[in-house]
């Protein structure tokens, strides 16, 4: 497999998880705006998934679960058809609609216009208290142990700094970071993506 990637975009879930899973792939790092990478993915963005057979996969909750699935059973991802499956599979989409699609594109853009900024930083500081009460009684996101829900969710939440955001009145959520962040295969996973 190859994981085409870009330091520190979303990407980095789908590597977190690649590592966690022990699966083997190359990482292949792209610049996404560049014409080039639309010969890898037309609609210009990562992470994209090439498979052995030279199929190539986009959408970082689709192949979260794919990744997942490569695991030793029930190890990143619980069975199709469970509670827990299901649980991961909604903290996938919190993540996917709550957070990364809030995050970006508009607090990445410089044309975005203050009052949007605005409203959307506002959006976080509420998903970031709801985090925060959901990290003071509990140790991961979806379910009692590290699923790639939290892969997903750690590569956004790592955002945070990027955006002139603070942690500091989510406490919880700091610890959340900061417990995946200790997490060897992702250490390893920012190590290779030179982020500190």
């Amino acid at each position: 497999m190859k994981l085409y990637f870009t330091p520190g975009y979303c990407s980095l879930a789908v590597h977190i998880a690649l590592r966690e899973a022990g699966a083997r792939f190359e990482l292949v790092k792209v610049d996404p705006t560049a014409a080039s990478f639309r010969d890898v993915n037309p609609r210009g963005y990562v992470p994209v998934l090439e498979l052995d057979d030279g199929s190539r996969h986009t959408e970082a909750a689709a192949l979260l679960q794919h990744v997942g699935d490569l695991a030793p059973a029930g190890a990143l991802i619980p069975p199709a058809g469970t509670r827990e499956r299901f649980l991961v599979n909604q903290s996938l989409t919190f993540v996917s609609s709550e957070l990364h699609k809030v995050f970006s594109p508009w607090l990445f853009h410089k044309e975005t216009a203050d009052s949007t900024a605005k409203a959307v930083r506002e959006k976080l500081q509420a998903r970031f208290a709801e985090l925060d009460a959901h990290f003071a009684k509990h140790e991961w996101l979806a379910t009692n142990r590290f699923t790639v829900a939290d892969a997903y969710a750690f590569a956004i939440l790592n955002w945070i700094p990027w955006v002139g955001l603070s942690t500091a009145k989510y406490p919880s959520l700091a610890a959340y970071i900061d417990r995946v962040r200790a997490r060897p295969f992702v250490r390893a996973a920012l190590d290779a993506e030179g982020l500190k």
